[in-house]
């Protein structure tokens, strides 16, 4: 067997280098310029975010308020973490008051949880506060350079989608 057919042991994706017929060298290029403009501006509006919460916590509550009560096992698999992680994120969230635990309707021996009033509350001012951040920086911008924002949300959006079930 060739070097190069040899099965190679898993690597962290983020290093891997992609083969040249997949990818040029402008596209590299563009796509980590992206992956850093996309880190560090998703790590601008968590800091916006405040109210006490890690990212783990205000995301596992973003997710019970968009999909519903859910069991820990539904949330730690949204989530894509352990379900000892999804308890103890949820343990933290009970404890200030932003889900509640309940019984599922049909079967009792299930538990689900909810995001409670306070819950919601936190996550709207979260948002307000990112949406202002946001908006303040846009208000500095040209016409010209807000419609290609504009675009680009509307691609990056379709590349978001497109890669949903990917792992990459």
């Amino acid at each position: 067997m060739s070097p190069d057919a040899r099965p190679r042991a898993h690597t962290d994706r983020s290093t891997q280098v992609l083969p040249a017929t997949t990818a040029t060298a402008s596209d590299l290029e563009l796509a980590a310029r992206l992956r850093l403009a996309v880190t560090r501006l998703a790590r601008r509006l968590r800091q916006q975010s405040a109210e006490g919460l890690t990212p783990s916590q205000t995301s596992a509550l973003a997710s019970i308020e968009r999909r519903g009560p859910l069991t820990p096992s539904e949330l730690a698999s949204i989530e894509r973490i352990q379900r000892p992680t999804a308890t103890r994120v949820l343990g933290h969230l009970i404890a200030a008051g932003l889900v509640t635990r309940e019984a599922d309707a049909l079967d009792r021996r299930i538990a689900r949880v909810r995001v409670t009033r306070e819950g919601a509350a936190v996550l709207r001012r979260g948002r307000s506060r990112k949406n202002a951040y946001l908006a303040k920086r846009l208000r500095k911008l040209e016409p010209e350079d807000l419609q290609t924002l504009e675009r680009a949300a509307e691609l990056i959006e379709r590349l978001i989608e497109d890669g949903e079930d990917q792992t990459a």
